[in-house]
């Protein structure tokens, strides 16, 4: 089983009003964009948001080709680190792809190479240039699970740092090219981001 986690806790700072995840993306609200594109790749999804958001964020994946569950934050606004971890200790699968809910335009083709390239280590994390793209990347679900909680433990917030006590395979540009355009990792965390892309669809 191959599982796909949406990470949706955030407060959407950046965004200005109103919950980024839920936000209406050219007549499609965002987290279901991504879920639509992760549903063409994994067995299951989970979504981590919190507890107020979960009745609208269900609305929205109504009718989603894949079984949705929800792994809702216990301790709110500790960033995606713990929403990481938080939605990987509710997968069935082994492995779990993990995308932010304002990436809409991940490419499921890139998803499923993330999988092949994760096997037999403790993920696949794609590098397009000097940053690691550790919100669009696949993990072994117990491995990172267990690397974010001691991160966390240790007063720590980003993502990356996880990294250094992992075995990842990580993705150069031109392995991801052959997968997928570099619009795969464009963030819409912003009003002004949003807006682009609304016109372009």
């Amino acid at each position: 089983m191959q599982s796909g986690v949406v990470v949706a806790g955030g407060r959407s700072t950046r965004f200005g009003d109103g919950d980024k995840a839920l936000a209406d993306l050219a007549g499609t609200p965002m987290v279901r964009r991504v879920a639509d594109r992760l549903a063409r790749v994994v067995d299951e999804l989970v979504v981590n948001c919190r507890a107020d958001q979960r009745r609208d964020v269900a609305a929205a994946l109504d009718g989603l080709d894949v079984p949705v569950s929800f792994a809702l934050d216990p301790v709110p606004d500790r960033g995606p680190l713990a929403g990481i971890e938080t939605g990987l200790d509710a997968v069935a699968g082994e492995y779990a792809a993990v995308v932010a809910c304002d990436m809409p335009f991940v490419e499921p083709a890139l998803v499923a190479h993330l999988f092949e390239r994760a096997a037999g280590h403790d993920g696949a994390v794609p590098q397009p240039d000097e940053w690691l793209q550790t919100t669009q990347a696949v993990y072994h679900a117990d491995a990172m699970a267990d690397a974010c909680r001691r991160a966390l433990d240790d007063g720590q917030r980003r993502v990356a740092v996880t990294l250094d006590a992992l075995d990842v395979a990580v993705i150069d540009r031109d392995e991801i090219e052959r997968h997928a355009t570099m619009a795969t990792f464009e963030n819409l965390n912003t009003r002004e981001a949003f807006e682009a892309a609304r016109d372009r669809l």
